[in-house]
């Protein structure tokens, strides 16, 4: 997974409520086990009509946002089912950070093991920052992870909480798999001392 530490970028606005995996990416789409591939189907209904053709009023076909990294959006984003393909697609398609007032539980929680900021901010705050990134290609937004602090456009700061552990995870590219792996000799110590004393196993 790789670090986290400080992004400018583009901020795309999506005042929607309760935006479930489902409109994140949509159930037809999940065949694949693969964590790529699945950014071109995100928000596919929302992105795209009946024949497959870009709906130019959805806010990433727009060319102001088709390179956004920043999502600011409305409460309970990541709703309804648990699939851990809706955080990957917005991986895929390149968003590194979601801004709202509160999140899914699960959506949440498999969001930050893949390497995805979600950020939950007062509706003042995120109203602010929704205001800012209608500002289309000038709605460039800086997310500092280390100092927690988001910088507007204009130069406006937004501090924002975070749990200690998934700061540390994101700040240092840790995934399971890493933290895992960081007990690597502990992990080899028990595998040599557990055959050694029931080498029948």
């Amino acid at each position: 997974m790789e670090k986290f530490e400080k992004l400018t970028a583009v901020a795309a606005p999506l005042p929607l409520v309760n935006v479930d995996t489902d409109m994140i990416i949509p159930a037809r789409f999940l065949k694949t086990i693969k964590r790529t591939g699945l950014g071109k189907s995100l928000f596919y209904t929302l992105r795209f009509d009946e024949q497959g053709k870009e709906r130019p009023d959805f806010v990433l076909n727009k060319p102001a946002y088709k390179a956004a990294q920043i999502l600011v959006t409305g409460n309970n984003f990541g709703c309804g089912s648990s699939r851990e393909h809706a955080p990957w697609a917005l991986a895929d398609y390149g968003i590194k950070v979601v801004i709202a007032p509160d999140f899914a539980d699960i959506f949440y929680n498999n969001s930050f093991k893949n390497g995805i900021l979600l950020i939950k901010l007062p509706q003042e705050d995120v109203d602010k920052l929704m205001e800012d990134a209608e500002r289309g290609a000038n709605a460039t937004v800086t997310v500092d992870l280390e100092n927690q602090e988001i910088t507007g456009p204009d130069g406006g700061v937004i501090k924002f909480d975070i749990d200690p552990f998934k700061k540390h995870c994101l700040l240092n590219g840790l995934d399971d798999i890493g933290l895992t792996m960081q007990k690597q000799d502990a992990i080899k110590t028990y595998e040599e001392k557990h055959k050694a004393e029931q080498p029948w196993l």
